[in-house]
């Protein structure tokens, strides 16, 4: 059996990379390219709640909750790419680890985690994407291992060129592995390489303790209708209960499971020597006298209201985006969201932060974004158009998004989708400012946006943004030759975010 979930686990992963990989190759498929991201109960749950939507989008969430009920946390045993990832990381950290620790409050904290994204969620705040595991790990292979893999590529490449310019195999000399770059990097290394070094403490500690999905299935399998069982033929010798990942069985007496928090994973069941353990159906149990912990009604109070206070400060902090804009509204000048984004409220609230927009961006103009927004903006996605352009013609970002926080475009909605309006600093502008020929925005424009003028004591004509005619794709922005800030920028002026329509 054990052999058995490898196999699921490996064949579940290497779907979860491939449907990535077709994202960053902006590859259409019959399968939705976010199919792993739709599993995820808690980031569907909360994003439903928060949003005020549902969308047949989340039904493969569902689908996944009634398993649970069946078949208690299978999901997170075979399917879940985060926890796959985890045994495999706990191989290499958790040799250091003396004995199997004890089973403690800690895991507690994972009810606290959901009950404060519920408390959160309720007010029209999410904050699923700090903690949804396949936000998590869509993140950091996307943003993370993806770029540095195609790094690595490249460089190899450059190693090879000379022999292959040697034989001659124009092919291999001429080609070139694109980079993409993305900000957070270095906070997500953090985050996993903490993460992977907690195995030392346990295995499987973000799956025991903190995942607020895990959380979410605890509730619905504490007494599934297959789960572990143990015959009279046990001795007690506490293997199963050493063995465990999660810590499901009593050490004092083994015969006993916490069956919300066992994942099926049926380690114990291939280390009893006496064959006492099986999974085929629902045997009697021993009780254990020793209480269990639980959470009390007031720690789910003070949980579920402390992920409201936290909301209700984002939505009255200064720069918080929330209401309708209006005279004095406080809000980044800077900040361009994708084509097709949801009304920023809306937006916000629907964001899964998943990174899988700006894995499928092909221009690598998508970033995850710090403070810009408030921390209720925190690593959503913004146009940084002077790394890149956003093409008229792309609609990856919106094929992709599994909360449509970002709409999926039609190709003729696309071309009206309006990301801003670009401005010209003439102080900075080359024809403007320095009195020389410069035509470079009006040549790279697809809009036909910008225009050329004579001016009064100016020998060179000077360019104009016909503001009813720019999408705000950030052409000129990028091709701009002023060096560090271009001399044309994209602000959110006129921006067009519809919630439908």
């Amino acid at each position: 059996m054990i052999a058995f979930r490898r196999a699921i686990q490996l064949i579940s992963l290497t779907l979860f990379l491939i449907l990535l990989t077709l994202a960053v190759l902006s590859v259409n498929t019959p399968t939705p390219l976010d199919l792993f991201l739709r599993l995820d109960p808690a980031l569907i749950v909360f994003t439903a709640i928060s949003g005020r939507i549902f969308t047949f989008a989340f039904i493969p969430a569902l689908l996944v909750l009634v398993v649970t009920l069946f078949f208690g946390r299978i999901f997170c045993g075979y399917i879940c790419p985060m926890g796959t990832t985890l045994d495999g990381t706990d191989k290499l950290f958790g040799k250091a680890r003396k004995k199997q620790p004890e089973t403690g409050k800690l895991r507690l904290l994972k009810y606290i985690i959901l009950f404060f994204l519920l408390g959160a969620s309720l007010l029209g705040v999410s904050f699923v994407f700090t903690a949804a595991p396949l936000s998590l790990i869509t993140r950091f292979y996307g943003l993370l291992v993806h770029p540095a893999l195609a790094f690595f590529s490249n460089e190899m490449l450059g190693l090879v060129q000379p022999l292959a310019e040697w034989l001659d195999m124009d092919s291999v000399v001429f080609m070139q592995i694109a980079t993409p770059r993305f900000a957070t990097q270095l906070f997500i290394l953090a985050f996993f390489g903490a993460l992977f070094v907690l195995a030392v403490t346990s295995p499987r500690f973000w799956c025991r303790n903190l995942c607020p999905s895990g959380a979410l299935m605890a509730f619905l399998s504490k007494k599934p209708l297959i789960r572990r069982g143990v015959s009279d033929d046990c001795t007690d010798c506490g293997k199963c209960a050493n063995a465990c990942p999660m810590g499901a069985i009593i050490t004092e007496d083994p015969g006993v499971t916490l069956h919300e928090e066992c994942i099926v994973c049926r380690t114990c069941q291939s280390t009893c020597p006496e064959n006492a353990i099986s999974f085929d159906s629902v045997k009697a149990e021993h009780v254990f006298e020793k209480q269990r912990f639980s959470l009390t009604r007031r720690q789910f109070m003070v949980s579920g209201l402390f992920g409201a206070a936290t909301a209700t400060i984002g939505l009255t902090g200064l720069n918080s985006l929330h209401g309708k804009p209006g005279p004095g509204q406080v809000a980044p000048p800077g900040l361009i969201r994708p084509p097709g984004a949801m009304p920023e409220m809306d937006f916000l609230a629907r964001c899964s932060r998943c990174g899988e927009c700006m894995v499928a961006c092909p221009t690598n103009t998508l970033q995850p974004i710090w403070l810009d927004a408030g921390f209720m903006g925190l690593f959503s996605p913004g146009l940084n158009l002077r790394r890149s352009y956003c093409s008229p013609e792309c609609r990856m970002c919106g094929e992709v998004c599994p909360t449509d926080a970002i709409r999926s475009l039609s190709k003729e909605e696309r071309i009206w989708a309006k990301t801003g309006t670009a401005i010209i600093f003439r102080q900075k502008c080359l024809a403007w400012e320095q009195q020389k020929s410069c035509m470079v925005c009006d040549e790279v424009c697809p809009y036909k946006a910008v225009e050329f003028r004579k001016e009064p004591g100016n020998p060179v004509p000077v360019p104009q943004v016909r503001e009813e005619k720019c999408a705000g794709c950030g052409y000129c922005e990028h091709y701009c030759p002023v060096q560090n800030q271009s001399a044309i920028v994209v602000t959110p002026m006129g921006a067009l975010r519809l919630p439908e329509g």
